[in-house]
Parts: structure tokens; C-alpha cells; sequence
């Protein structure tokens, strides 16, 4: 996809790889940004940014988790640019725990990683294929492809995250529809920050798994996988690799990811009960 004069949606936008993308969205001189972000007031701060640029950038509040949020978002930017060429469904969160998760983190994490992505989809592809034409990029995160040690409901949504790109891509792709999952491995935001203080295992085995990326790099590969209309885009290269030896020799995969759970303090049911 070119970028240039689309109309670009992007969800979690106030912070992180969210307003990485819509500064580089900015760059490649989209005609006009909707950042949309839980915290509103964080949303339109960073669409004053653009202030001086010929990008119409507004942002505005939304909760990812409510279906009617999410319609409204869609329905508003339709009736003010008549259409929308790309929607980033990036929002998400961690949770740095396993078994002990209680249902409602389950359910949050599930609203959050997976059912903001469906809401999304929903909203946004009946006017998408009347044009016969869009592009969704969903944030999904290596751990959708690879795993998450220490945090069982991330690793499950984020699985699943890539699982529902994939569909929308088989179902929706012959009809002009693009769908691209963006996933990276260690980011230097907020939400790996705040792992980091927490203790949380798996923002220990992140951040030692690779190089840690800051947001803007993210969204130039992100950029780059647009541009080639590629379903995967990992701004680390090293995923694809892991990725290959996790579908070849499972067995020895799971073995090393145990090694590296345990060498990073990961608890030991076994040892533990």
C-alpha cells in the first residue's frame, strides 16, 4: 500500500507504538490520521503534533473494548473523509501472570488482544469491500507466534490475535481486502517498562531475548511491510528463525524455552506444589 492521500485509522495511539505509527503515517503524507486512544485528552495531544503538517490528524476517545465505541469511531470518520483506507488495531495489554490469572484478567486481556480486533474488523469492512479495497493492521506481538513465558493469558490472546488476522486475510483477501500482523518482540514502551519495575518474568526473557527496539523503529517496518503487502511483519528478524524452529523441531524448542524460563526465575510448578 501507498500511503500517501489514505485515510488512516489507528487505535491505542496516545503513546508507545501507536504514536510511533501515526508519525510515520505523517511522513509518508497520509491525507488524514484518526487517533483514537482510551485516554482521549492523550489521543488529540499527540494529534496537535501535526498541528503544522498538511496531515488533518484529530484524536479522539475510545474504548477498544466496547463493540459500539469501536462502530462509532468507524461511523464518524466514514461521514467526515467518506472512507477509510487503513485501520490499525493496535491497542493491548500484559498481564505477567499464569494460572493464578484470575477470569476477570482473563476476560480483560481477551477484550483487549482479540476482541478489539474483531470489533474493528466488523466496523470497518462492509464500507471497506462495497470499495472493494482496505488494509487492517493488527498489532500482534512475536509472543502471537512464539509464546510468552510467564504470562499464560498474553501468549493465549496474542495466538490468537494472529489466528483472527489470518482468517480475515483467507476469507476477505480475494475480495481486495489486505490484512498485515504486525509483530515485534521487545519495544521499548511503556508496557515493557512497567513489566520490568512489576518483576514480570516475561518482560525479563523479552528484554534478554533480543534487541529491544524503540517504537519508531517498529513503525518503519511496519511501513516497509505495507508497502510490500506482506501478512507477517516482524521487526525482528530473529522471530522468523524462532518461528521456523518452533514448526520443525517443536520438541527442542519447548526445551530451550524451558531452559530460558528457568534461567530468568520462572516458576517451577513441579518444584513449587
Amino acid at each position: 500500500m501507498n500511503l500517501e492521500g489514505r485515510v488512516v485509522v489507528v487505535t491505542g495511539a496516545a503513546g508507545g507504538i501507536g504514536t510511533a505509527l501515526a508519525r510515520r503515517f505523517a511522513a509518508e503524507k497520509v491525507a488524514a490520521l484518526v487517533l483514537a486512544d482510551l485516554d482521549g485528552e492523550a489521543a488529540a495531544a499527540v494529534a496537535a503534533e501535526f498541528a503544522e503538517l498538511p496531515v488533518e490528524t484529530i484524536g479522539v476517545a475510545a474504548d477498544v473494548t466496547s463493540e459500539g465505541q469501536i462502530a462509532e469511531l468507524v461511523e464518524e470518520t466514514l461521514e467526515r473523509y467518506d472512507r477509510i483506507d487503513l485501520f490499525c488495531a493496535n491497542a493491548g495489554i500484559t498481564t505477567g501472570v499464569g494460572l493464578e490469572a484470575s477470569d476477570d484478567v482473563w476476560s480483560r486481556t481477551w477484550a483487549v488482544n482479540v476482541m478489539s480486533h474483531v470489533y474493528s474488523a466488523r466496523a470497518v469492512l462492509p464500507s471497506m469491500l462495497e470499495r472493494g479495497e482496505g488494509y487492517l493492521l493488527h498489532t500482534c506481538s512475536a509472543a502471537g507466534l512464539l509464546t510468552a513465558v510467564g504470562d499464560a493469558p498474553y501468549a493465549v490472546t496474542k495466538h490468537a490475535a494472529v489466528s483472527f488476522a489470518e482468517w480475515l486475510s483467507i476469507t476477505y483477501g480475494a475480495r481486495g481486502i489486505r490484512v498485515s500482523a504486525l509483530c515485534p518482540q521487545g519495544v521499548d514502551t511503556p508496557m515493557l517498562q512497567e513489566g520490568l519495575t512489576a518483576g514480570h518474568v516475561g518482560a525479563r526473557v523479552t528484554a534478554a531475548s533480543g534487541q529491544v527496539l524503540p517504537p519508531s523503529a517498529v513503525a518503519d517496518a511496519a511501513v516497509a511491510g505495507l508497502a510490500e503487502e506482506r501478512f507477517l511483519i516482524l521487526p525482528h528478524p530473529e522471530v522468523a528463525k524462532y518461528y521456523l524452529h518452533r514448526a520443525t523441531d517443536t520438541d527442542r524448542w519447548l526445551a530451550g524455552m524451558r531452559g530460558l524460563a528457568a534461567s530468568m526465575g520462572a516458576p517451577d510448578p513441579a518444584r513449587d506444589s
